[in-house]
């Protein structure tokens, strides 16, 4: 790698809000936040909305709602797809 050019590669605390999680890593990303983690050091903390620990996909709490009748719309405008 050419110095000078990338950015800097350090620890960060990413904080889920929504389900109160936070998780150190490393990542280009800062912030003027800092957060004492758990082995009593002081890391940029970058908050987030949305993590593993609350996404509806890896809860299992995804769900499909049709609140605008899209389904039946499609089917009254183009059929059932059957031809008879």
């Amino acid at each position: 790698m050419r110095n000078g050019i990338h950015p800097a590669y350090g620890p960060v605390v990413f904080r889920d809000r929504a389900a109160g999680h936070a998780f150190l890593t490393r990542s280009t990303m800062t912030s003027e936040k800092t957060v004492v983690w758990e082995d009593g050091r002081t890391y940029p903390v970058v908050d987030v909305e949305i993590s593993d620990v609350s996404h509806p996909f890896h809860t299992g709490t995804a769900r499909v709602l049709d609140t605008a009748g899209r389904v039946e719309r499609f089917a009254r405008r183009y059929g059932s797809g059957e031809k008879g």
